[in-house]
């Protein structure tokens, strides 16, 4: 976040120069509000710019076997833009390559979810799957699993059949 603000500054002296520049060229003709107007729109640029980016810059950078199950689209009245093109701020991934079954009930999986959010750190969390039963439960010690085809305790929240966590862990 630090390098954000040191580029976001510098992009400001930039298209401040920029507009500094087109005063000499002008015989100082040009108007002298033409400098902030630059450096602010250049800032405001750099950061929107920045929003938009960050999401396509984070998932490609995600190992494979981690995939993007659910992206959060968000629209803000302090950003008018994003209600012509919503921004992703937030997107949950699971660690497909590393689901494991478990031993006494193979349609039980537990994989780990990654919670991405701009501006904040990653946060884990082991999540168990049940296939056969389209649910899904947090991982505790307290948890229930069920052996074949018993009836899940109210720890398990159900799915729908294509929820695209069901879809990547079951049926990748």
């Amino acid at each position: 976040m630090l390098w954000e603000l040191i580029a976001t500054v510098f992009a400001g002296l930039g298209a401040a120069g920029i507009a500094l520049l087109l005063r000499k060229l002008s015989s100082n003709r040009a108007p002298r509000w033409l400098i902030p107007v630059f450096a602010g729109a250049a800032m405001l640029g750099f950061q929107i710019q920045g929003e938009y980016s960050w999401y396509q810059y984070q998932a490609s950078r995600l190992p494979a076997g981690v995939v993007v199950v659910k992206a959060i689209e968000q629209k803000a009245a302090w950003r008018p833009w994003s209600y012509l093109y919503p921004q992703t701020l937030r997107f949950i991934a699971a660690d497909v390559a590393n689901a494991s079954a478990n031993t006494q009930n193979p349609d039980v999986k537990l994989v780990d979810l990654y919670f991405f959010e701009r501006r904040a750190m990653a946060r884990r969390v082991p999540v168990v799957l049940h296939c056969g039963q389209m649910a899904r439960a947090d991982f505790t010690e307290q948890l229930d699993i069920p052996i074949s085809s018993a009836p899940l305790s109210a720890q398990w929240q159900s799915l729908s059949a294509d929820d695209a966590l069901i879809t990547a862990v079951c049926t990748g």
